[in-house]
Formats: C-alpha cells, sequence, structure tokens
C-alpha cells in the first residue's frame, strides 16, 4: 500500500502533519484521527489479522454526533424495543442491519469486537443480506452501548424491521422445506421397498413378507400424503368450492386415489399398490413449487426495514415536557420536538425553529431546503441541522407519503392481461383432464379390464401439468440467479418476461443517472494561495458541518479550526491557522470581506465562495456527478433500438444538462410524482411498453404504472420493496444486459412449453391404452419435469449478450417526443 493512502481505508492520506502509528516495526499513514483510533482499537483487541485477511479497503469512520447518540439511546426504551427485540434464554435478541461491510473480514472483525463487549451472549452476520443477530444480557450493557461498539470500527447499526409479507414468506418458505424433506424421504424408503419387487431383483419372497412390505411402505406414505400433500387437498377444496380449477384438483385427485387404492389392497389384498407413486409424485411437484417459493422468498427479503420512512415513536411536547408516543397515537394540532437527523413522523407547520430539511426521498431535489416557521413539511423528510418543533396537521394514513402508497396500490390493482390469459388455459385444461380421465377409467371397466383403476390413475398422473407449471418458474429463477450474481435483483415473477417487451426506458436523474450526492468539479482561487491551499481551508471549516455541501469536502485533508459559527442558510465562519475565514454562498461570504467580490461567470453548479477578512480566496464548484457508466448503459440501450427519457423533480436547466451529457433526446425537469406519473401514462397510451428507472418516493407512483419499475441499491427502503426489480450494485450497464437475458429467458420457456405439451400429447394415448402403469407414469413425468428444469439451467451458464436491434415496428422517438 502506499505511503499517501490510509492503511485503514485507503482515502488519501496526505495530511499537514501527516498521522502516522507504529505497526509491527512499520509507519501507517491515515487519513483521518477517526482511522487511527479504529485502528489502534483493533490492534488493542488482538484483532489485526483483520488487515491480513481483507479482500476490500475498510470504511471510512464517521464520529457520531451529539444528535446520532441520542438517537441510538432512544433505542434503549421499552416501547420501541417492542418492535425488533424478542426475550430468549438467558438475554434478549435483536435483529440489525449492518452497514459498511466490503467482505468477508469486515464480518470477522465485527463478530470478535462484539464477543469482547461486556455482556453480549452471541453476535453472527449474514453477508448476504447484512443482517445480524445479536444476544445480550440486558442486566450487563445497553442495547446503545453495543450499537456505538459497532459505529466505533466505521460500521453502521439499525434495527431490523420485518413486515408481515415478510414474515408470511419466510414462514412459508420454512413450512415448505420440511414438507419438501419429508417427501424425499419418503420416495427414497418406499423406493427402495418396491423397485426390488417391480423388477424381481429378489425372489422367493413369501407372501407375508410382501404384506409386510406393503405396511411398511402404507407407514412411510401416510406422513407425506397428510403432511406434504396437504397444500394440494387445501388447495382443491378451495377451488372447488370457488369454482376456479387449478392443477391442484387432478394432483389431489391422483394423490388421493392412489393412496386409497393403496391401502385399501394393503388392508385387504390385491394385486398393486402404488405408495412409491404417491410419494414420488408428491416430491416432484413440491421440488417444483419449491423453486418458486424460493424465488419469492429471496424477493421478499430483499426489501429492507421501513423504519426509515416510518419511524416508530415520536417526540410530542405536553406541558413544555417531552414524551415518546408510538406514532399511531398521534393526533392533529399535537406539537413534536423534531432533532437534527429525525425522520419526520407525519406532516405539519413547523412553529418554532428554523432548519433545512431532506425531501430527496418525497421530491427528488438533493439539496436540502431552508423551512422556517409558518412552513410546511412532510412526513418521510429527513430534518437536516437544527431543532425545531412541528404541529401536527395530518397523521396517519393521511399524510404524503401515505397518499404515495395509496397511488401505487391504485396503479398496482390490476392483474396483467398474460396472468388472466394463463388462468384461464389452466383451468380449462384440468377441466379437460379431469373430464377425459374417468371416461378412459369407465372405457375399460365396461371392456372388462382388470387394471381399468390403474390405467385411469396412469392417466391422471402422466397428464398432470408439472411440467407446465415448471416451465416459466424455473426459466424465470434460473436467470433471477444468474443477474442476481452480477447485481440485478428482480423482485417480481413477470419482471424478466416483462422485459422483453421493453421499448422505452425512463430514467430518475438524483441517485439514478447521477451519483445523488455533492462532489467537487472545480476550483477557482483569487489570491496567492494555491487551490489545494484553499481546499485545505475550506475543509478546516467543514469539518464542523453536517449539510451535504460540507460532505464533499471531506475528501480533503484539513487542520484544526477554531471559533466556527454556523449560519443557517449562509454558511460557516471560523479561525484556521490564526486567520478568519468565512465559506458559504456569494451573498453571505459578500457581507464579511472588506473587498468587492471578483469578476466571475456564471458556473454550472452549486457556488461555494472561500474568503478571509480582506480578500476573496476561491470559488469552489459543486454538482451531483453523473454516474461513470451511464453514458456507456444509455448508448447500449440505444444500440439495441430502444428509446430514453429522462424524468425528474430536479430544476429543469440541470436535468436539461444531464440530459445533453448523456445523449438523452427529451429530458423534464420539475415534475411531481402526479407529473410523473401522467406522462408514463401518456407514453403508454401512445402504445410504448415501458420500463421506469428511479430511487426515491417521488418515483413509486410512476414506476407502478410502468410495466417494469426498477430500483437502485441505494434507493429508499420504500422504493426498493415496491420495485420489479433493484440494482443491487448501482450498475446501470446491467439493465441492457438484464433485457437480454430476458429475451434468452423468453425463448428457453418456449422450448419449455413445447417439450410439456408434446410430452402430455404423447403420453396421454400411451397410458389410455394401457402401456403405461402408474409408477411408470410418475417416472415419466418426473422425467418431464427434469428435462425442463435442465434446460432452464442453461440461462445460468448463458454468456453476456451483445446489443441487440429492438422490434422495427415499434414506436418511435419522434412518437415519444409527440407524446410529450
Amino acid at each position: 500500500m502506499s505511503s499517501l493512502e490510509c492503511f485503514h481505508c485507503g482515502e488519501p492520506a496526505g495530511g499537514s502533519p501527516p498521522i502516522t502509528l507504529r505497526l509491527q516495526g512499520q509507519s501507517r499513514y491515515f487519513c483521518c484521527e477517526g482511522c487511527k483510533a479504529v485502528c489502534q482499537t483493533i490492534q488493542a483487541e488482538g484483532l489485526g489479522g483483520f488487515y491480513s485477511f481483507r479482500t476490500e479497503p475498510a470504511v471510512t469512520p464517521k464520529k457520531l454526533t451529539e444528535a446520532e447518540i441520542n438517537r441510538l439511546r432512544e433505542l434503549d426504551h421499552p416501547q420501541v424495543q417492542a418492535s425488533f427485540v424478542a426475550p430468549v434464554k438467558g438475554g434478549q435478541e435483536a435483529t440489525l442491519l449492518v452497514g459498511g461491510i466490503t467482505c468477508a473480514a469486515c464480518i470477522w472483525l465485527l463478530e470478535h469486537h462484539l464477543a469482547k463487549q461486556p455482556g453480549v451472549i452471541s453476535f453472527s452476520v449474514n453477508h448476504s443480506t447484512c443482517r445480524a443477530r445479536l444476544v445480550w444480557d440486558a442486566s450487563q450493557a445497553r442495547l446503545s452501548d453495543l450499537l456505538m461498539a459497532v459505529h466505533q470500527l466505521g460500521y453502521t447499526a439499525r434495527p431490523y424491521l420485518a413486515d408481515e409479507a415478510e414474515q408470511e414468506l419466510k414462514a412459508e418458505h420454512r413450512s415448505m422445506l420440511i414438507r419438501l424433506a419429508v417427501a424425499g424421504i419418503g420416495s427414497l424408503q418406499s423406493m427402495m421397498l418396491a423397485f426390488p419387487l417391480y423388477f424381481e431383483l429378489v425372489s422367493d419372497i413369501s407372501p407375508d413378507f410382501i404384506d409386510f412390505f406393503r405396511w411398511f411402505s402404507l407407514l412411510v406414505a401416510t406422513p407425506v400424503v397428510f403432511y406434504s400433500a396437504r397444500p394440494f387437498f387445501a388447495n382443491a377444496v378451495r377451488d372447488l368450492r370457488s369454482k376456479h380449477l387449478t392443477m391442484d384438483v387432478p394432483v389431489a385427485t391422483a394423490i388421493g386415489l392412489a393412496y386409497a387404492a393403496s391401502a385399501w389392497v394393503t388392508a385387504f389384498g390385491g394385486e398393486e399398490v402404488y405408495f412409491e407413486s404417491v410419494c414420488m409424485f408428491t416430491f416432484f411437484l413440491l421440488l417444483g413449487r419449491f423453486i418458486e417459493s424460493r424465488a419469492r422468498y429471496r424477493a421478499g427479503l430483499n426489501g429492507n426495514s421501513l423504519a426509515g420512512f416510518q419511524p416508530a415513536v415520536a417526540n410530542r411536547l405536553t406541558d413544555s415536557q417531552t414524551e415518546l408516543v408510538p406514532i399511531h397515537q398521534l393526533q392533529t394540532d399535537d406539537i413534536l420536538l423534531i432533532r437534527p437527523g429525525d425522520t419526520l413522523p407525519a406532516d405539519g407547520i413547523i412553529t418554532r425553529g428554523q432548519t433545512t430539511i431532506d425531501e430527496a426521498a418525497l421530491t427528488g431535489e438533493y439539496l436540502p431546503e431552508t423551512r422556517q416557521p409558518g412552513d410546511q413539511v412532510h412526513g418521510g423528510s429527513v430534518n437536516g441541522e437544527y431543532p425545531f418543533e412541528m404541529r401536527v396537521t395530518r397523521a396517519g394514513g393521511r399524510t404524503r407519503l401515505s397518499g404515495i402508497l395509496r397511488i401505487l396500490d391504485r396503479v398496482q390493482a390490476d392483474k396483467p392481461p398474460v396472468a388472466q390469459m394463463a388462468d384461464r388455459l389452466a383451468g380449462r385444461f384440468v377441466g379437460q383432464v379431469l373430464m377425459i380421465t374417468p371416461l378412459i377409467g369407465l372405457g375399460w371397466w365396461l371392456a372388462g379390464a382388470s387394471n381399468a383403476f390403474d390405467i385411469m390413475l396412469a392417466v391422471l398422473v402422466v397428464t398432470c401439468p408439472c411440467a407446465l407449471s415448471l416451465a416459466t418458474p424455473t426459466a424465470i429463477t434460473s436467470a433471477t440467479l444468474r443477474l442476481r450474481k452480477q447485481g440485478f435483483l428482480p423482485t417480481r415473477g413477470h419482471t424478466l418476461e416483462a422485459m422483453d417487451d421493453i421499448d422505452t426506458v425512463v430514467f430518475d436523474k438524483t441517485g439514478t443517472l447521477t451519483r445523488g450526492e455533492l462532489s467537487l468539479n472545480q476550483t477557482e482561487t483569487f489570491a496567492e494561495l494555491s487551490a489545494q491551499d484553499c481546499l485545505r481551508l475550506a475543509a478546516s471549516l467543514e469539518q464542523a458541518s453536517e449539510h451535504p455541501i460540507a460532505r464533499a469536502f471531506r475528501v480533503c485533508p484539513g487542520a484544526r479550526a477554531s471559533a466556527i459559527s454556523n449560519h443557517l442558510g449562509g454558511g460557516l465562519s471560523g479561525e484556521v491557522e490564526g486567520r478568519k475565514l468565512c465559506i458559504g454562498h456569494r451573498e453571505f461570504v459578500a457581507g464579511r470581506v472588506s473587498s468587492p467580490p471578483p469578476a466571475a461567470g456564471k458556473s454550472a453548479g452549486v457556488e461555494v465562495w472561500l474568503a478571509s477578512a480582506d480578500r476573496w480566496l476561491a470559488r469552489f464548484t459543486l454538482d451531483d456527478e453523473v454516474r461513470p457508466d451511464a453514458a456507456q448503459a444509455i448508448q447500449t440501450l440505444h444500440e439495441n433500438g430502444l428509446r430514453t427519457l429522462l424524468l425528474s423533480g430536479d430544476h429543469s436547466a440541470h436535468v436539461a444538462r444531464i440530459g445533453d451529457q448523456l445523449g438523452i433526446g427529451k429530458a423534464i425537469g420539475e415534475a411531481s410524482p402526479e407529473d410523473k406519473l401522467a406522462v408514463l401514462r401518456g407514453l403508454i397510451a401512445e402504445g410504448h411498453t415501458v420500463m421506469m428507472v428511479g430511487d426515491g418516493l417521488n418515483d413509486l407512483p410512476s414506476m407502478a404504472g410502468a410495466r417494469v419499475s426498477v430500483a437502485m441499491g441505494s434507493a429508499a427502503d420504500l422504493t426498493q420493496l415496491n420495485a420489479d426489480a433493484i440494482l443491487l450494485n448501482g450498475k446501470l450497464t446491467e439493465l441492457p444486459e438484464a433485457m437480454n437475458t430476458s429475451r434468452h429467458m423468453r425463448r428457453i420457456i418456449r422450448q419449455n412449453m413445447v417439450w410439456a405439451l408434446g410430452y402430455n400429447v404423447l403420453a396421454l394415448p400411451l397410458a389410455a391404452a394401457g402401456f403405461v402403469p402408474p409408477w411408470l407414469a410418475a417416472i415419466g413425468m418426473s422425467l418431464s419435469s427434469l428435462v425442463v428444469v435442465l434446460n432452464a439451467l442453461r440461462l445460468s451458464r448463458q454468456e453476456r449478450s451483445r446489443p441487440h436491434q429492438h422490434n422495427a415496428d415499434s414506436p418511435t422517438s419522434a412518437t415519444i417526443q409527440a407524446s410529450l
């Protein structure tokens, strides 16, 4: 590692004087005192092996502010802990979301560091979900102290709150896994008993021994039928009551008849039993459903907690005292105290205090807005720099955030036509199977065949639409797993199938095409100081601010500043190296400098000026940088024949500039969530199939109105939870790759459907003619399903595709322009 790079986090370490620490006979350089302190903590606890094991640099630690410490202390309150802490043997258990993990060594460090904290019983982190399970003795340590121990190493930790839908998915997955295991064990045991008899591998078996085999097979098959196959019977009863037939009806009929007939033969005598067919049939059907369930389970568990936008508690003021109350108890005209960093729990009007409010999640504007008494504020926004008091005007389901969610639910209510058509076809197919099967059995019985029941059972089994039911979900799952490894996670079953029809991609700007944070683009100096010296002075002052503008200067080394004053809406003033300085917007600085401002043209971005008491020193230009791969992604989409559109709530001039920079023909700015949805509906009315890519709550209505919605990995939790797909790594270049995968997946699905239908068409007459016994029908059905699954697995080995020209008959860019 270079001597000018921080030994801990890899950031530039060119401060003056340099920050160093002697480790194992070598001088290690650090970018800040925070990284040095973390390194000392790691060494003091004997965990220095972290630096040998890690494969990525660690995160740069951030000192907790007083407001952040107060929010962590709130987590010790019983009302707050009631939502995410559960009592366990010997202590309390909490599920946490840990941020800042870059590699497996981070998990090793966290687990060993927490293990050394007093009161900790166990602490483990899941690398794939970044969720941690903490068990501690509340009599020995407070939860907030343990979370601060996580922050001490530069990571973040907050409660993880699973919503009701996620808990249902988790329970469904666990139940399905147990049912599958029972059916699998039953299949193996029953086949071990049945195959030697079928193929006459064992001779000279007495009738008593055969009876023993049958009774033992009955014992094995009973839990498979009454536990593993229970969902099939429950769904079949539901379908019969609702008069809407699905594949569960023939499945339950075949399993029930085969089990009942086999039990009768076992008890009263007869020729054939079908216990192994029952177990195999149940196992392979459950395996197919487990694949689909697993995909939904992974999608359901991907969305993080909604607590960031719906805080569990609020600070209500009563008679000059503050009480912590659940947000569902808030009423209109309640007075709330909102501290810096708090998420607003309701809509209201500021009654006391001035501050800046970050409304990026609701409006898409990445710069905080100044708010003062009389101004309206909305739940889901984040307070910036100063505490204030607000009077609640709308709470609960009447907030703006709830309004966005209602729009979302309304748009999502309509069932896609493809799903409706599939339901109708499945119902007709099952109905025809149920009508044909008894007719075939009756015909053979009238013909005097002794195996009429066997033939009827074979027809039911061999024509079960198992392969048909697996044709689509297995292909979708295989494609999902492939894209998941590349950082693109579909969260809905229809996502990849629908992406092949997309002809228009609509992008949000802030946090989607851009990074969503300010960065330093240009430095102009007006005195004898160099640009590096001016940056060092600016960084020294900005260390005392939590404003997003200040964060842009933290990559620069700074000196110690004193007498710092924060002027709301203006800037900062203080002393650095004995020199009085001020930094902020032009009007603020002009009021504190004796000399006139220098002649300088208007820059494209946010201007920050630096000056001493008697002269102007520098102008810094900050802007929200375009993602490095955005231009390549847009170009690839255009090469594939797709059209792009930029739709943002940000200022129109900035939106137009970003659109021109990336080659996007149409860019619309200052669009509200309702405006965005109206634009998308206009495109759809013109015949376009639209994908929406966004990251904020303000994008939710338009994302719900699009055929496919994609959320960035850095998007709001609520946005991710309701999107059709998530770009986990934030790489926009995965969008065209996902569309190419969708095209390959559609081809695989067609192949699977042709195979499944062809198998049923060929197998049905053979079974009806009596050439296929029930056990062979179960094997044939299973092999048919296996072929479908293996064909779908080819998607996971598909090479990255070249640009594909989209349908030339799709609407043109000119049509899009006209529709807007």
